[in-house]
C-alpha cells in the first residue's frame, strides 16, 4: 500500500489536484468511490497569510474526505513557511503538498508552479524551509521539466528527499507541453529508482489497464489520476477493482450517472450557494453526459441552466429518454 509519512492510504490511487475542480464537493464524491488519497487544488500562499476570505472557504475539508493532501503554491521562503504552518495547525488535512508543477503563466511569473523546475538548490531551500515549521508530511507536485533543454526531474526529486519530503508525485511532461503531447513514463521510472521516498506517478493513465501498466513499467509506488475522472469517478472504482482483483468492472448506466451528477451539484450548492454551484456545475455535467448517446443538445443546454431545478429537469429527461430509447431497441430485437 502507499504510505506518506505516518499516513497510510487503504490502495494506491490518488486523485490529482486539479486547479478549480478540486474542491470539497467533487473530492468527496470521488473519494466515495474508492481513492486511496483525494488532493485538494492549489491555494495561494498569499491568500492565506492574508486570510482572504474566498482562499479560506478552499481550506473546508469534510471529515469524510481523510486522508486528503492540501497543496499550497508560493514563490517566496517567508510566505511559504508561513502558509504551511497555517494549514499544519488549523485544518484536517493529512499531508501539505507543495506545488512545483503548474505551467500556467500567472503562477510561474511569481516564481512559483513550473518555475521552481529551473533551480534543484530553490527547492531544497524551501521545502526544507516547510518541513523544518510543520507537522504534517510535506510532499511535492512537479513536473519532469521545464521545457526539453532543461529536464532535471532526477536532482529535483532528490532535492525534496533530501530537504525531509515524504514523497513526490512527478507528471511526466514538461512545463512548455501543457497538457499535450505523450507523458513520459521512462523519467518517472529514473526518478523512482534514484529516491528512496514514495513517487507518485502521473499522466495519461486514461484507464484502469493504464494505471497497472504505469506501476508495472515504472515500479512508482501510486498513480496520480486527474482529467479522466472529471464526470466519470468511475474510473477511480474500477482502477481500485482492477489492481486489487484483475476483475475489469463495467460503466455505470446512464441513470448512475445522472443520479451521481446530481448529488455532486447538491454538494457544490451546499458548498457555494445555487447561484455559484450552477454555474459551476455547468461544465461537470457536460463532463458527465460524455459518453452517453444522443447526448450533444443536453450538453448544449446545460449551459443555460441558471437553477438547480433547470439543471435537475434536464438531466433527468435525458436519461428518461435513453430509457425509452433502450426499451424500444430491446423490444425490437
Amino acid at each position: 500500500m502507499l504510505k506518506i509519512g505516518n499516513i497510510e492510504m487503504k490502495n494506491q490511487v490518488v486523485l490529482a489536484p486539479m486547479a478549480g475542480i478540486c474542491n470539497s464537493a467533487f473530492r468527496l464524491t470521488v473519494k466515495e468511490f474508492g481513492a486511496g488519497l483525494v488532493c485538494a487544488e492549489m491555494i495561494s500562499d498569499k491568500g492565506i497569510v492574508l486570510k482572504n476570505q474566498k482562499t479560506m472557504n478552499m481550506l473546508y475539508i469534510d471529515e469524510r474526505e481523510n486522508p486528503l493532501s492540501l497543496q499550497i503554491f508560493g514563490g517566496e521562503k517567508d510566505t511559504l513557511v508561513e502558509a504551511a504552518k497555517f494549514v499544519d495547525k488549523n485544518t484536517n488535512a493529512d499531508i501539505i503538498d507543495i506545488n512545483m508543477g503548474c505551467p500556467v503563466p500567472k503562477i510561474t511569473k511569481c516564481d512559483a508552479g513550473a518555475k521552481w523546475l529551473l533551480d534543484p538548490d530553490k527547492i531544497y531551500e524551501m521545502v526544507s524551509a516547510v518541513v523544518d515549521n510543520v507537522d504534517k508530511p510535506v510532499t511535492v507536485k512537479m513536473r519532469m521539466g521545464w521545457d526539453e533543454e532543461h529536464i532535471y526531474a532526477v536532482r529535483n526529486a532528490q532535492a525534496v528527499e533530501r530537504a525531509g519530503g515524504s514523497a513526490v508525485s512527478l507528471h511526466g511532461r514538461t512545463r512548455v507541453q501543457l497538457y499535450e503531447g505523450a507523458a513520459n513514463w521512462d523519467i518517472i521510472r529514473e526518478v523512482k529508482q534514484s529516491i528512496n521516498i514514495p513517487l507518485i506517478g502521473n499522466g495519461d493513465v486514461q484507464s484502469p489497464q493504464d494505471a497497472k501498466r504505469m506501476l508495472e513499467e515504472t515500479g512508482c509506488d501510486g498513480v496520480m489520476i486527474g482529467r479522466a475522472a472529471l464526470g466519470n469517478p468511475w474510473m477511480i472504482y474500477r482502477t481500485v477493482k482492477y489492481l486489487e482483483s484483475g476483475e475489469l468492472m463495467g460503466e455505470p448506466s446512464v441513470r448512475e450517472k445522472i443520479d451521481v451528477c446530481i448529488l455532486h451539484l447538491d454538494r457544490l450548492i451546499a458548498l457555494k450557494s445555487e447561484y455559484v454551484a450552477v454555474r459551476e456545475m455547468r461544465k461537470h455535467a457536460a463532463w458527465y453526459l460524455k459518453g452517453i448517446k444522443g447526448n450533444a443538445k443536453a450538453r448544449t443546454a446545460v449551459n443555460t441552466c441558471n437553477t438547480r431545478d433547470e439543471l435537475v429537469n434536464l438531466l433527468n429527461e435525458l436519461v428518461l429518454e435513453q430509457e425509452a430509447k433502450e426499451l424500444t431497441d430491446a423490444q425490437v430485437g
